[in-house]
């Protein structure tokens, strides 16, 4: 896919770690300039406390073939997100690909009901969930609608027949995933008759840089994982997640996904393209089928 996006301008909102940065350097591999924003850089870091920073992000984007740009931005801030926007317009005159992936939560409690949890917490986990989402929306896609063919990606964890019938572990987690489909099915109706395309798409069981510190383990040696978990087998790397939207991206017919959630693993499929083992892992369809039913970790015929 080297070079397939030459000449194409991308936003990926929340591009610091996990799906987003797997996301923007896959996209630079295929030749786009990737805008990448995040609150974490070499002088600050956000409330998450961890080390990854938007300007390895931007050098990790280089060194794949594409322009990394690093821009600080608070997606909570409407004005941040302005002001980003027109510099996207001043230097490069469009956006053709935009990337919700911001969330950014520090404190999700799991397994506690609404009159249980954290109340100001969990209105602020809303609030990095959706507002962000809308606001980086609200000025980014005017610009994207200037030319044709634009992509919209709401990231999100679980399809929409999985989460249907799933309750995700808490009250405010389940809605804040709620809330981030039901944006891209929005999406879909205000853009579809405009020329433009948005889907929701997530990854399976993300080996994010926090996923593997919980575990104990790198990406060189994340099976070591398996011990702990054996249905982290199924897992994938965010480089995964980050092929999915740059095929979607390069799709002449694009937009026949207008309105659809997606799975990194069901994109494999579709378009062929592997995770950096060669291999497809089908996260949900395993979940679906395996994990949740009780069976023994087994990924034959799942990657």
């Amino acid at each position: 896919m080297t070079g397939a996006l030459s000449g194409r301008v991308a936003l990926v909102a929340g591009a610091t770690r996990g799906a987003g940065r797997g996301i923007a350097v896959q996209l630079g591999a295929s030749g786009a300039t990737v805008y990448c924003t995040g609150r974490s850089t070499r002088s600050h870091k956000s409330e998450m406390n961890r080390p990854e920073t938007i300007e390895e992000t931007a050098a990790l984007v280089d060194a794949a073939g594409g322009r990394g740009i690093a821009v600080q931005v608070d997606h909570l801030d409407p004005q941040q997100v302005r002001a980003l926007v027109e510099r996207i317009e001043r230097e490069q005159g469009r956006l053709n690909i935009l990337v919700n992936d911001i969330f950014g939560a520090t404190k999700i409690e799991w397994n506690k009901t609404v009159w249980e949890s954290d109340l100001e917490y969990g209105l602020h986990q809303l609030r990095l969930a959706i507002d962000t989402h809308a606001i980086t929306s609200h000025f980014a896609i005017p610009l994207l609608l200037e030319a044709p063919g634009g992509l919209v990606v709401e990231v999100n964890d679980g399809t929409t027949e999985y989460n249907a019938t799933t309750y995700r572990n808490s009250f405010f987690y389940d809605l804040a995933k709620a809330g981030v489909q039901r944006m891209g099915f929005a999406l879909a109706h205000e853009l579809g008759t405009r020329g433009a395309t948005a889907v929701t798409l997530t990854p399976g069981w993300l080996r994010s840089e926090a996923m593997l510190d919980a575990f104990g383990v790198t990406e060189a040696n994340w099976r070591d994982a398996l011990k702990f978990q054996p249905h982290f087998a199924i897992s994938e790397s965010p480089s995964f997640v980050g092929r999915a939207v740059a095929a979607l991206a390069q799709d002449p017919q694009l937009s026949l996904w207008n309105g659809q959630s997606l799975s990194s693993g069901q994109l494999a499929t579709f378009y062929g393209f592997t995770d950096l083992d060669g291999s497809r892992p089908d996260a949900w369809r395993y979940l679906v089928e395996v994990q949740d039913r009780g069976k023994p970790a087994d990924t034959t015929g799942y990657r």
